[in-house]
């Protein structure tokens, strides 16, 4: 079994939450035998920033969401929240949130959660090159009355 901690369980329910949804669905087909607890349902939550991530915390806008619970037969409970309306996202994020918490764990993190995570390393990656690009350096040329 895998190390199912706070801190690694947060990790893994973020890779899936923010992967995208035909890439999850691509690594995991079928989904397990499940009983669903919860229903995706739709809804919005406020999203919250700060200027500089320093400064005082202000309402940015709303972002729609999907949820979803399941409990797999051998009672492990799983749950999502994703970015979106994709039902089946939410599912398929909670059904493997449940499974990491079996003995199948080793296998799921390293044919699912790893690559997922390995992609959006690739991508942030791939994004700050392209922002470093469009860079512009300012810079104060010494002048003769400040020598």
């Amino acid at each position: 079994m895998t190390d199912a901690s706070p801190p690694a369980r947060k990790t893994w329910m973020a890779t899936l939450a923010k992967a995208p949804p035909a890439r999850l669905a691509a690594l995991m087909p079928e989904l397990p035998p499940h009983t669903v607890l919860r229903q995706p349902e739709i809804g919005a939550v406020m999203v919250r920033g700060r200027v500089g991530a320093t400064g005082a915390a202000f309402n940015l806008g709303e972002m729609t969401v999907t949820r979803a619970s399941v409990r797999l037969a051998s009672g492990e409970v799983g749950h999502a929240w994703v970015q979106g309306r994709d039902r089946g996202h939410a599912l398929r994020a909670a059904a493997v949130d449940a499974l990491m918490q079996t003995e199948a764990a080793p296998d799921l993190a390293a044919r699912i959660v790893a690559p997922l995570s390995a992609e959006a390393t690739a991508a942030r990656s791939d994004r700050a090159a392209k922002a470093a690009g469009t860079r512009v350096d300012f810079f104060t040329m010494v002048r003769g009355e400040d020598k």
